[in-house]
Parts: C-alpha cells; sequence; structure tokens
C-alpha cells in the first residue's frame, strides 16, 4: 500500500495533508475480511494525518474529483491512476504519476516531470445527431494510430460545441491515444457545468464528511466550487500565445463523423458502427461502466435506447455509475429504474470489469461491447475472448439486439447509415535537430556502471501494454513478492517469456512499449529478472516514469529495433538474439556485435545525471529518502 511506501522512505508526517485526497475505487467489489480491512487501515491512515479520504461506494476517484472541486480548472492535478488525462475535460492539466511519486509528493509536496511536446488538436463543425466525444476519441485514436501524439501534452481548440461531459470522454481516452495531457479551454459552457455543481453540492454537502459543518446561522461556501473562484476563472481566463508554436497541428471535422467502435482488442483500431453493424456479431456482454463514460449523461443516453425494451436473452449488461451522486442522480430523473427494468445488472459505483476484478467478466471465447476505454487482450477477462468499445447508447442497442447494434435498429428506424469519410488533416513542425545531441557526453557518476553488457533478448510487439507485461489480476494482490512476480512477468503476452529469459539480459521492446495503466509492476517485474537495461523503439511517458523511479535503466533506439525485426524477424513473441551489446551509457552508444560477428554502433541519448542519482539510490524511494 501506498501508506507502506510513504513510510518505508522514512517520511512521518504530509508536507501539506490538504494537497492529497484519498478515494478507494478499485476492487470496491472484493468484501473479504483482508480486502476490508485494507480499506479500514488507509481510512485510518488518512484520518490520522487530516487528508480527505472518500470510502468505497462514493465513486471512482476521478470522478470524485471533480465532483468535489479537487480538479478545478487552471490548475495542475495528478493521480496514481492512467486516466488522469480526464481533468483535462474541465480545463485542468491533468497527467497521471505512480505510486512512487505520490508517496514522495505527500512527503516533499514536488516530484519531477519532462516537458512533452505539445500538439494543436482543431474540432472543427458540430457532431451529428447520435454521434458522442466517445466516438470522437475513438476516431482520432483510429485515424491517428501511429504514435502522432505518444507523450505530448495535447491543446484542444474548437470545442464550443461539445459539452463538458463529452470533453471529459475524450481527455480520458487520450491516455490510449497516447498522450501525456488532453487539455480543453474553459469556456461558459465549464462555468455552466461548476455553477451547476455548486447548487447540487448546496442541497448534498452534509453528507461529506470532509467538510465542517456550517455554523449556525451562515451560509455554506464550498472551499473549492463557490462564485468566488468561478468568478476568478472569468476574470483570469488564460489563452494560447498569439505566436504560439507547436510540435503538430491535427485538424478534425466533427460534422464528418459518425458513431464508431474500437477493437476488437485494441483502441488503435477504429470500424464505422454501420461496418460492424452489417457482419451481425454476436455479443456475449455489455457494460456501462468506468471513468469515462458512466456519468448522468451517459445513463440518459442508454436509458432513452432501454425504454419499454428488454435486453436480449443470454445477454449479461453489467451497469454501474461513476460515483454515488451520479446515481443519485440518475435514479432522480428515473434513468436508474428504466436501465434496470429492462435487465440491466446493478454494480457498485467504483472500478469493476474495466480493470479485470469482480462479476461479470469476459469468458474464454466470449464477445463483450463497453463503454470503457481499454480493451487489451485479456483486460476484462479471458485472453480468448474479444471486446469492442463503443458509446453509451451503442452499448446499449447492442444489448437489446444481441449483437453489435445501432440505436436507429432497435428503435424501428432501421440500421444505422453508412458512414462518411472523417476529414482530418495534420501538420508537423520540423524541429532543428543535431547529430550532436544523441551522442553529447554525460557525466558518469561514482558507482554508476559505465558500460553495461549483455544479450539482446527480443520482444519485437508494438504497443505491449502494462496488462501483457503484468497482469491486472495480480496488481491488486499486495502479497505477491517479487520471486512470485519472475513466475509471471510477461504472461499475457507470452507465457514462454519466463522459460526464455536469462539474468543479465538486455530487453528491447518494440515500439510505445509500456503503453496503458499505471501500475508500477509492469517496470519491477521486469526487473526482477535480473534485467539490469531496456531498449525499445520508444516508450510510453507512464512506464518510462514507474522505471526510473524504480532504477530500471531505459533507453531509446528505434534503429536498433528496426533492425532487430528486419534481421531477427518477428516470428516468435519471444527470441534469443545472439547479438552482444556494450551500452556505453555517458557516451550514448551502443556497440552491437551480431550473430555473425558483424558489429554496428548505434547512436542514443546519454543517461543523464538525475537518472544515475536515482538508480544509485536504488530509486526514487531511496532517493528521496536520502533527502528528508
Amino acid at each position: 500500500m501506498l501508506s507502506a511506501r510513504f513510510k518505508s522512505i522514512g517520511a512521518t508526517k504530509f508536507f501539506d495533508p490538504k494537497q492529497p485526497v484519498f478515494a478507494l475505487d478499485h476492487d470496491v467489489q472484493n468484501k473479504t475480511e483482508k480486502n476490508l480491512t485494507k480499506y479500514k487501515n488507509i481510512e485510518k491512515f488518512a484520518r490520522e494525518h487530516g487528508v480527505d479520504f472518500y470510502p468505497a461506494g462514493r465513486g471512482i476517484g476521478h470522478q470524485v474529483m471533480i465532483e468535489e472541486g479537487y480538479a478545478f480548472p487552471h490548475t495542475l492535478t495528478v493521480a496514481s491512476d492512467s486516466h488522469s488525462n480526464i481533468y483535462g475535460g474541465i480545463g485542468a492539466v491533468g497527467t497521471p504519476i505512480v505510486r512512487t511519486d505520490a508517496a514522495a509528493i505527500w512527503a516533499t509536496g514536488r516530484t519531477w516531470w519532462q516537458i512533452p511536446p505539445v500538439v494543436k488538436v482543431e474540432l472543427q463543425g458540430t457532431l451529428p445527431k447520435g454521434v458522442t466525444g466517445k466516438d470522437v476519441i475513438i476516431s482520432l485514436c483510429g485515424l491517428f494510430n501511429e504514435d502522432q501524439v505518444l507523450n505530448t501534452a495535447i491543446e484542444f481548440h474548437g470545442a464550443d460545441a461539445l459539452s463538458v461531459e463529452d470533453r471529459l470522454a475524450i481527455a480520458n481516452m487520450t491516455t490510449e491515444w497516447g498522450a501525456l495531457a488532453g487539455v480543453f479551454p474553459v469556456d461558459d459552457k465549464t462555468i455552466e457545468y461548476l455553477r451547476k455543481r455548486m447548487r447540487r453540492i448546496a442541497l448534498t454537502h452534509f453528507e461529506n464528511k470532509n467538510l465542517p459543518p456550517t455554523p449556525a446561522g451562515q451560509e455554506f461556501v464550498h472551499p473549492r466550487i463557490n462564485d468566488q473562484t468561478i468568478q476568478a476563472l472569468i476574470d483570469n481566463p488564460i489563452a494560447p500565445s498569439a505566436n504560439a508554436t507547436y510540435a503538430k497541428k491535427l485538424t478534425l471535422d466533427l460534422s464528418t463523423l459518425s458513431p464508431y467502435i474500437s477493437g476488437p482488442n485494441s483502441v488503435k483500431v477504429a470500424t464505422p458502427l454501420a461496418e460492424l453493424e452489417a457482419k451481425d456479431i454476436r455479443i456475449n456482454k455489455a457494460y456501462l461502466v468506468s471513468c469515462v463514460n458512466s456519468r448522468a449523461s451517459d445513463l440518459r443516453q442508454a436509458a432513452e435506447v432501454l425504454k419499454g425494451k428488454k435486453v436480449k436473452e443470454g445477454v449479461e449488461f453489467y451497469v454501474a455509475a461513476a460515483s454515488s451522486e451520479v446515481q443519485k442522480e440518475a435514479e432522480e430523473t428515473g434513468d436508474w429504474a428504466t436501465l434496470l427494468e429492462a435487465g440491466a445488472r446493478p454494480l457498485p459505483a467504483g472500478c469493476g470489469p474495466c480493470i479485470g476484478l469482480g462479476t461479470g467478466l469476459l469468458k474464454d471465447g466470449e464477445v463483450g461491447i463497453s463503454a470503457t476505454n481499454r480493451n487489451f487482450k485479456g483486460r476484462m477477462g479471458s485472453l480468448s475472448s474479444l471486446a469492442y468499445l463503443a458509446s453509451p447508447a451503442v452499448v446499449a442497442a447492442s444489448a437489446v439486439a444481441g449483437k453489435i447494434a445501432s440505436p436507429s435498429s432497435v428503435s424501428g428506424e432501421g440500421i444505422q447509415a453508412p458512414s462518411t469519410v472523417p476529414k482530418f488533416t495534420i501538420e508537423t513542425q520540423t524541429a532543428a535537430s543535431s547529430d550532436d545531441t544523441a551522442s553529447s557526453a554525460a557525466e558518469v557518476l561514482p558507482n554508476f556502471p559505465a558500460i553495461i553488457r549483455g544479450e539482446l533478448l527480443f520482444c519485437h510487439a508494438d504497443n505491449l501494454n502494462t496488462d501483457g507485461i503484468y497482469p491486472g489480476k495480480y496488481t491488486y494482490n499486495d502479497d505477491m513478492t517479487l520471486e512470485d512476480m519472475r513466475k509471471v512477468v510477461m504472461e499475457n503476452y507470452d507465457p514462454e517469456f519466463v522459460n526464455i529469459v536469462k539474468e543479465g539480459d538486455v530487453l528491447v521492446g518494440g515500439f510505445n512499449f509500456g503503453t496503458g495503466s499505471s501500475r508500477e509492476q509492469a517496470a519491477t517485474a521486469i526487473k526482477s529478472r535480473n534485467i539490469p537495461i531496456m531498449i525499445a523503439g520508444s516508450y510510453s511517458d507512464i512506464f518510462k516514469r514507474n522505471s526510473i523511479n524504480n532504477a530500471l535503466l531505459l533507453i531509446d533506439s528505434p534503429e536498433l529495433v528496426q533492425d532487430l525485426k528486419q534481421e531477427v524477424g518477428t516470428r516468435d513473441l519471444t527470441q534469443r538474439t545472439s547479438w552482444k551489446v556494450a551500452i556505453h551509457v555517458a557516451e550514448g552508444r551502443l556497440e552491437v556485435t551480431k550473430a555473425d560477428g558483424s558489429e554496428k554502433v548505434y547512436k542514443v541519448g546519454a543517461l543523464g545525471k538525475s537518472v544515475q542519482e536515482i538508480w544509485l539510490d536504488n530509486g526514487l524511494e531511496g532517493w528521496v529518502k536520502e533527502r528528508l
């Protein structure tokens, strides 16, 4: 648990108890004594340090952060979850951190970042009827699916016609698109959203134990969402500079979009609903859950489709509100009752099937359609299952039809009309570069190895996600030791990996290695095999953070990865190459001796002083401990 990590670095008090927020949202269906004891200990720890705490059942942490104003426009808001990008939907810079970062922030109030390139995404026109923010982000993930926005910060423009709920869904899944953040402007719709929330809180604030009681005779004023903080947003607008430059500029004409489906088992594959509906793809399960699409407006869209209808016999349709407040709102409007009357199976507000925990997971050979944000192979259940992603209305329609279907088809209006080709553009700003940049020498600190040697072990897959590296079913098992991790690393990618890898190997991955969740174990499990350093074409930044924080060294070399794909091949998921490497860490040079004895030198980035310092202290935890 994070509290143990906090104590292990030698910290005894929080730098600022009002900076962090604790919300229990993962594994909330687990009612075992062990899990409930863990939850009680977390609550006790929060109370001891004066930290705001929200128990299991209150809702998904991201939704709570927005509802209670912790994630507020024009602020930097982070969370130890990969979908922290969602805060960009209300005009905050939301980006993920990892558990070690969180413990360090609690103790010091600070952490580290590398400033990313900024990409401008201009959304033009308005959405056709029946097309939602979910369709927008699925389309973007499919249209720009070659890492065009990997590890960048996205600045959205032209979103005037989009509701805040649509913006939240789009910002949430900029994670799947590969970005570190996706930020929308603060405008009239943002202000009205906050005012509506302020009015709602005025009626429900007495239920929040984190708020002090209002003295008799005084009017309640929320500490974060109030007239003064909202007026400050109006009086102090933030806009890009007139001469702002961007690494890339993308445009998408919203008026040319139609409903889109993601998958199966990949967010980089996007297909118009009309095409898949014609293929008669039968489903076993449908899901309206998770932080991306379980707000009141999402539940309403599904209820409108389901009103007067029943879920197809043989189909299981699971629904969970993003928070207890969302569920109350849906109950007040009658939408919740409509869902249940149609045959939906309710789950508690929190994270469940989306992360492969609790009731309703996909079994061998089953097909599911979900309004969630991630459909990696095996994430929602069996490795042999197929998972598609769609908007809430399409998920509801599919639950009624028993196959992937459009709302119009179940309402009697006919199948989805053929889609038009989305209109989009991309412009890349060419940055000045120099060969000297990659090879500039860095200082080698005392006791840091100047040269690291090993045999290259090749796992060729691009977009190898954290579920493939370290399955979600182990992520919340606090009893997993490093020895246990050694036995399951890469289990969902290649079960034979553990029989092939050898101590001291230099693991080489493909492009966008480690995409997906923020689970730290993806890095620590690789390190548990005594792999001292990794090379890949590129990395997901959240995996890079985890690796640096846990003293797993990383090198980027797209050229080496391409050579391995061409010369060694991609027949086997894990391949011993017989290629030997000497990595000169300070000089930014890889000296590779191939299986035939030929040699090649690759220029790469040097490992800088800060990375070396963290490695010498065996990770960020040790680094912070030395400096407290």
